[in-house]
């Protein structure tokens, strides 16, 4: 889940044959903070929290800062690539994928535009992180501004 600043706010992850709505109780510890954009795949038919947007493909353009940033992971990190025999193996790996997203997109600091939009720049963050291991797959979330 990222911030409106494109930092990792919070994280949660689970195999691939598990439905995306199993990720609303991460979604409700937000409930007060953040309206949270998610994809169609996110609806549940139960009920779907209160903060959750569903966003339509073209809708709801802030959720590019996500497209954005799995895009700057799969291409530096090679996000979608990794594979671990062990379930907390994996979990750990992506604990420190989030921490060093976080330091590194903040290494230079944020510069927002005139707007408070903070740009995040995959050629930047490769040139901040050249390393060429591999890594997993990430399931991201947009958070908007809080409520």
């Amino acid at each position: 889940m990222l911030n409106r600043l494109g930092l990792v706010a919070a994280w949660d992850c689970d195999t691939a044959n598990v439905h995306d709505s199993r990720f609303h109780q991460l979604i409700d510890r937000f409930t007060d903070h953040m309206v949270i954009l998610g994809d169609m795949g996110f609806h549940s038919p139960k009920r779907d929290p209160a903060n959750l947007k569903l966003c339509r493909s073209g809708g709801w353009n802030e959720r590019i800062k996500a497209e954005t940033v799995l895009s700057m992971l799969t291409v530096v990190r090679h996000v979608k690539k990794m594979r671990h025999r062990v379930w907390d193996y994996f979990k750990a790996r992506l604990i420190c994928l989030m921490a060093a997203f976080n330091i590194l997109t903040q290494w230079n600091g944020f510069c927002p535009d005139e707007k408070g939009i903070v740009r995040l720049s995959t050629a930047q963050f490769t040139l901040l992180n050249p390393s060429t291991s591999t890594i997993g797959y990430v399931n991201v979330l947009m958070a908007s501004s809080a409520l």
